[in-house]
This record gives C-alpha cells, structure tokens and sequence, in this order.
C-alpha cells in the first residue's frame, strides 16, 4: 500500500487546487484505467481520501481495507490514502468523489442526503434500539441493495462504520427525561433532523463549529451538546461537561463510497474483492471501536464525569416519533428506506 505524504497545511489556493492537481498526478502515476488490465508493476489505483485523525478508530479500519486490497489483489490494485482532511472537509470530498476526482471516502451517512433523500433516515432520531440491530440491518441484503442503488448518482456504497450512539452531555444538569430538556441550549450538528429533534423536546438547538463547542460550555453560552463518549477525552469535553446521559437518541452509521466511475474501473470479480475487503475492515472496526468507547468512559470517570443510565428511553422515543413522522411524510425515499430497516430487523430477529 502506498500512502501520500503529509504536506504542509495548505493556504486556501493549495486547497482549491489540490483536487486538480490530484488528478493530473495520479494519472501520469496510475496509467492503468481498468482492474482488468492492472498487475503488480502497473496497479490500478484508488485514492481514498478523508478528514479524521490517524489516532482514530476508523482511520485504523480505513487503513486496514487499503491493506487487504493490495493483498487479495496481489498488488494489482493499491490504495493511496490522503487523511487529516488534506484534500478538504467531509462535504468538499464528497463533490470531488462524486466528480470522480477521488475514488473513496468515508462520509457521516446523512450528508448523502443531498444526493439521496433516503440518507436523511439515518440520522433521524430512535430509528435503531441499538448498535448491535444497526450492525445487522446494514449488513443486510436489503440494505446492501439500497446503498448499492446509487451508482447513477455519481457513488457506490461498499460498508459501512459504527460513529457510536450519540447522546447528551451538559455541564451540570442531568438530563432523564424530555421534559429535562426544556429550555436547555444544545450545541447539535447542522442537520434539520437535530435542530427539529431539540425543538420536539422544546429545547433550543444552538449549531456552531464543532471546535467552538469546548468554549461555549466552559463560558455557559450552551448548556450542553449531544455525543458519543469519545468526546469527552477526544476533545477534553469532560473537563467541562460533567454529566453524560446516555439518551442514545441516535445511532448513525458512516458509509464507506465509492465513486461510480471507479467501481466501473473494477471487474466483476474485483469490486467483489474490493467490497469484501472493506466488510472485513468494519468486522474490526467494530471490536476497536467498543474498546474505545470503554477506554473514554474510564478515562472520563476519572475526571469526574458521571454516566447517567436511568433514562426513560421509551418517553424519549415517543416524544420524538414526530420527527420520524414528518420526514417519512415529505420524503417517500425516507418511508422505503424505514421499511427496509423495519424488514431486515425482523427477518434477522
């Protein structure tokens, strides 16, 4: 496998120009343009590109995939992996993926909404009871033919990650029920599922940058923000968020794509080689990322983070059933893709 050198941060003409200058460098590199044609000595290559840290649970899963690739193909098709958000953020790679400038990525599902409405289900709240169902419906048929559904789009899904249970954190207020909720500013993603989710709860969802989040709870500007575990050690919000209840009010799966150009570059026989490899890399991807859920929660402890488990889950699910309600009442992709989860689910339960 062969991975880009990290360069310097890039000013913003570097950034606007890196996805051009990608593709002008990988041709002159990769001359091979089908995996039919490819050996050893001239391998087709991928380039996977996307913003997460080294240290981080997928990053090791990502990197693992672009190993078994060059493996199983016995060095005919490489991946080179550009990560730390070098060629951009989640979104910007997403364009470029879907422009077939990049091949490969990693995306928080939601944000393929712009490109499939059905992609809004998944970060709609309650939609899983748990990692463990979530796991088993994206692993189903249905689910497999629904991502894989896209190729006229502009991208192809080949596995998905567990990003965790999101659930809320405040500085001091424990948070049981959704009538604990009223009132309180919430940091949330910008996503029209999260805000309608706080305002359901009548609380007051407050979108800012991720990196403003620590400031904002230390100066009270918010009361809280909603997370998985790993937050508060991975960004050292438990020094100033001491109470996590564990609402579990969403369980987003992230998706592993392909561009359709790239996929018609494999053969049959390698994009199946290529979809094994990252169905494999998700099998691990989920012991390492239970590991660190466990690892931040003991790390948490110890600053003085309390885990609330006491929580009405089932009064947070009806509350927030109008959310769900309302999306599958807009979007008819939506309501199919709420019956393949409800299918697979039953047809494994």
């Amino acid at each position: 496998m062969r991975h880009a050198a990290r360069p310097p941060r890039p000013g913003r003409r570097a950034l606007l120009a890196a996805p051009l200058a990608l593709a002008a460098g990988c041709t002159a590199r990769g001359a091979v343009t089908d995996s039919a044609e490819a050996d050893p000595q001239s391998p087709l290559i991928l380039r996977l590109a996307h913003n997460l840290s080294d240290t981080h649970p997928t990053s090791a899963a990502i990197t693992a995939f672009a190993e078994s690739v060059a493996e199983t193909s016995g060095g005919r098709i490489q991946v080179d992996i550009y990560a730390n958000g070098q060629l951009g953020s989640e979104t910007a790679v997403l364009g470029q993926l879907v422009q077939g400038i990049v091949d490969i990525t990693r995306v928080a599902s939601p944000g393929l909404a712009t490109y499939h409405a059905g992609y809004h289900t998944f970060g709609l709240p309650y939609v899983f009871d748990s990692e463990e169902q979530m796991h088993t419906v994206m692993d189903s048929a249905e689910m497999t033919e629904f991502y894989r559904s896209t190729e006229e789009r502009g991208f192809v899904g080949l596995t998905h990650y567990t990003s965790g249970a999101r659930s809320f954190y405040t500085a001091s207020t424990p948070i049981r029920t959704p009538e604990d909720v009223t009132g309180m500013k919430i940091r949330v993603q910008d996503m029209r599922s999260q805000t309608e989710l706080m305002e359901t709860l009548d609380g007051a969802p407050v979108v800012m940058a991720f990196g403003d989040t620590y400031t904002a709870l230390q100066t009270g500007l918010i009361d809280g923000a909603e997370s998985n575990e790993t937050v508060l050690t991975d960004s050292a919000h438990g020094e100033v968020a001491k109470v996590f209840s564990r609402t579990r009010h969403t369980i987003i799966p992230d998706l592993m794509l392909i561009s359709s150009e790239a996929w018609q570059k494999l053969a049959p026989e390698d994009q199946e080689l290529v979809a094994e490899a990252a169905h494999r890399s998700s099998l691990d991807h989920r012991e390492a990322w239970v590991e660190a859920i466990e690892a931040a929660e003991a790390e948490s402890v110890e600053m003085g983070v309390e885990f609330l488990d006491d929580i009405d889950l089932e009064a947070f699910r009806t509350a927030t059933r109008p959310v769900v309600d309302d999306f599958a009442a807009e979007y008819p992709e939506v309501a199919e893709v709420l019956t393949v989860i409800e299918t697979a689910s039953e047809e494994t339960s």
